[in-house]
């Protein structure tokens, strides 16, 4: 395959819905494989506060006015339509020196990040404004006064400073949760690969599909933009500690207490186990997890495995089998098919590891690799910073300094002993705080031990071995559902998480009042809240005319000892508490033979649920179902069902409603309470 033909350009920022160039004198960015000219970046000049504005004034309302499900179908559509104009991304991502695979990664990665919280979104969050965080609270004994924690979307604009070596992926993975959560982003890419992060969001702009301000860019230097700050804006950082310390250390970010979340250097580290020994199938794992790990975007990753602990017996066997396969690494130009792995991002980024691989060397020896004299299959070895995988050996880790605190960021780890779990721990431990470890392992005392040792350090653990080898995303893969950041030097922060990340850019709010009225304020009926009882059946009306609130207390149907019986007889549930007197007796918690708890539930679906066809499709499930009296022969049993939240389907003819069911007995004692789900119409 040629490569393809790039035409130099000047890189422009997205201010308040304008693409604007900056004043100053712009720096050429480089093809990381040829050394040409690919782009010129210049954000000088540029209004930053107007860009806060622009976003808090424009963007902000626009995006709250919207639903979780209209924003989720939102990214849904924006997911959709950069995955068909993928190929234009693959083919400038390998100026960035990302090979087909590589870009795989960060371009559909991302775009399935999007897709996957547009997915979450619809599935996990209401069709409303405001998300109920938890149970309420009851604060009077009487029921008249309660409390209810909400999250509300920030007004402020989030601030996403992202590292070059994702150029997409870096920037969606962050945008997906804000945009969801109701607040607009600033995205400002690292310069080195700016170019292709500015070519994405040049084609979701033309979209149209984000209000105006939900996005806008920075292409160049962020200025002043931290000053103006407050505290309800999100600043997000990824990239080095010493450059995150200091932005977060900036006096508006201190001063309003603005959220910052920092992702920084990771010396993550690989355990192989005891057990994985040369010719086992964990051993073989290893070897194929480490080598991708330092190949895969040229080892540009912040979670590529740095430090490989092994057992000592295990080391020459690993140094041999990790030789092997590293020196099959075809490095070359990513735009020529013969390229397994391409160059780093920059000449400069090259000497930076050079100079790192020093240091290092004061702990360590290079088992494997050259890091001055590359050895590529394509490409210009001077002027594409090429550098083959280097593999080195420190052989007592526990005095060493250098390889517990240097980050080669690039295509290097290295190799260390250990001889105990404990051990092993400890040295993981020296990176102080990782975004992951992995351990290769089929032995469940060694997994279980790793864990509870590498846990608090550690953002993400990866347990490796044969059962989880085909379905495996590795060790590198930060994923959608799963929280990406860890303790310490990693930086202290989370991302992703699933909805834990939407609730990063909202604000928990406690809310005390009566429960009707904080039923109006949440949309959730609760106990205490406001009933309406009429002589139509909650479940004859459709999501039109269903109203929170809307009860129905049912007649009454008394327990015998024929229905538990014939109930035990029918299921097969013949537990003691429902067959033996004497035995039921003896049990401290009932006096005497008592009914099932499902044979509860069933009843009370008998007395509440009105047979005839109508607008209620379908029960899909029975939420928070607690037994709290046990029911004897002889008790009478009625239902009180009431409505208690109603979701509409944004592009579904039905809805959800969630309902209250409380059984109460002939004493009006609570037996049991639950929540019941069912799907139904929103018109007849």
């Amino acid at each position: 395959m040629n490569a393809p033909v790039i035409t130099s350009r000047q890189l422009e920022s997205y201010v308040a819905g304008q693409w604007a160039r900056g004043a100053g004198k712009a720096v050429a960015l480089l093809d990381a494989a040829t050394g040409n000219v690919v782009a010129h970046i210049d954000a000088s000049g540029l209004d930053m506060k107007a860009m806060l504005d622009h976003g808090r004034r424009t963007g902000g309302p626009a995006l709250r006015k919207m639903s979780f499900h209209e924003r989720a179908l939102m990214l849904k559509a924006l997911g959709q339509a950069l995955m068909e104009a993928k190929e234009e991304f693959y083919a400038l991502s390998t100026a960035t020196g990302a090979t087909r695979t590589d870009s795989w990664i960060d371009i559909e990665g991302g775009i399935g990040t999007l897709l996957s919280y547009a997915s979450k979104g619809r599935r996990e969050l209401p069709n409303a404004r405001t998300l109920i965080d938890g149970e309420v609270e009851a604060l009077s004994r009487d029921n008249s006064f309660s409390g209810q924690h909400i999250l509300t979307p920030l007004e402020g604009v989030a601030i996403h400073i992202n590292a070059f070596n994702f150029p997409c992926w870096g920037m969606l993975e962050k945008l997906a949760p804000t945009l969801l959560a109701g607040m607009p982003a600033i995205i400002k890419p690292a310069s080195q690969t700016a170019y292709l992060t500015e070519l994405m969001v040049r084609r979701i702009i033309a979209l149209n599909i984000l209000p105006e301000g939900a996005l806008q860019l920075i292409s160049g230097s962020v200025g002043d933009l931290l000053d103006h700050v407050d505290c309800q804006d999100v600043v997000t950082f990824t990239g080095s500690a010493a450059t995150g310390r200091k932005l977060r250390s900036n006096p508006s970010i201190v001063e309003n207490s603005v959220r910052f979340t920092m992702e920084a250097d990771s010396l993550n580290a690989a355990i192989l186990g005891p057990d994985a020994v040369a010719g086992t199938e964990e051993f073989d794992l290893f070897v194929k997890e480490v080598a991708r790990e330092m190949t895969v975007k040229a080892g540009q990753k912040c979670t590529a495995i740095r430090r490989v602990f092994a057992p000592h017996r295990s080391v020459e066997a690993l140094v041999k089998a990790l030789g092997d396969r590293l020196v099959k690494t075809a490095v070359g130009n990513p735009a020529e098919d013969t390229a397994r792995m391409g160059p780093l991002a920059s000449l400069a980024q090259r000497d930076e590891v050079r100079q790192r691989i020093k240091d290092l060397q004061r702990d360590a020896e290079i088992v494997i690799g050259d890091p001055d004299r590359p050895t590529i299959v394509s490409g210009d070895a001077e002027a594409g910073a090429f550098l083959n995988p280097v593999l080195l050996y420190c052989d007592k880790p526990a005095s060493a300094q250098a390889v517990h605190d240097v980050e080669a960021f690039g295509p290097v780890s290295t190799i260390m002993p250990y001889e105990t779990i404990e051990d092993a721990a400890a040295l993981a431990r020296r990176g102080k705080g990782s975004l992951v470890a992995s351990v290769f392992t089929n032995d469940p005392v060694f997994a279980r031990e790793a864990v509870q040792a590498l846990g608090p350090w550690h953002g993400r653990l990866l347990i490796g071995n044969r059962a989880s080898a085909k379905s495996s995303t590795g060790h590198g893969s930060p994923l959608p559902g799963l929280v990406h950041g860890g303790p310490g030097r990693a930086g202290g922060g989370e991302e992703l998480g699933g909805m834990r990340s939407v609730k990063h850019y909202m604000q928990r709010t406690a809310v005390q009042a009566a429960p009707w009225l904080l039923s109006e304020v949440t949309g959730r009926w609760m106990q205490g809240a406001k009933v309406k009882q009429d002589s139509v059946h909650p479940f004859r009306k459709s999501l039109a005319e269903l109203e929170i609130g809307d009860q129905v207390v049912t007649a009454a149907r008394t327990v015998t000892l024929e229905d538990i019986e014939h109930f035990a007889s029918f299921t097969g549930d013949t537990f003691y508490a429902h067959m033996d007197e004497a035995a039921a007796k003896a049990n401290p918690f009932f006096d005497g033979c008592v009914a099932h708890g499902y044979l509860i539930v069933s009843f009370a679906a008998g007395l509440f649920v009105d047979p005839a066809p109508g607008p209620v499709l379908a029960n899909y499930g029975v939420d928070s179902l607690r037994f709290l009296k046990p029911v004897n022969p002889g008790d009478t049993l009625r239902v009180t069902l009431t409505c208690k939240q109603i979701n509409p389907r944004q592009t579904e003819d039905y809805g959800e409603v969630r309902w209250d069911c409380m059984v109460s007995n002939q004493d009006a004692e609570v037996v049991a309470q639950y929540d019941v789900l069912t799907m139904v119409a929103k018109t007849l």
